[in-house]
C-alpha cells in the first residue's frame, strides 16, 4: 500500500485551513483526519464521516 493524504485546501471553509495530513496506513490517516476535523472544523466523528474521509483520500503525498 502506498502513501495516502487528505488536504484541507481541497475543502474551502471559514477557517481557511491549509493542513495536509498523510500516512502509510489508511486507518492511521482516517484517525488523524477525523481528530483534526472534529477539533479544528467542528465536524461530528461518525462512521459516515469517516467513510467520507476514506473517499476523499488521494494516493501519494500532498503538494507543497
Amino acid at each position: 500500500m502506498g502513501r495516502k493524504f487528505i488536504d484541507c485546501r481541497d475543502f474551502p471553509s471559514d477557517v481557511k485551513c491549509t493542513v495536509a495530513l498523510s500516512a502509510d496506513s489508511e486507518e492511521e490517516l482516517v484517525e488523524a483526519a477525523a481528530q483534526h476535523a472534529r477539533v479544528v472544523h467542528g465536524h461530528d466523528d461518525t462512521p459516515e464521516f469517516r467513510e467520507a474521509l476514506r473517499k476523499d483520500m488521494k494516493e501519494g503525498s500532498p503538494p507543497a
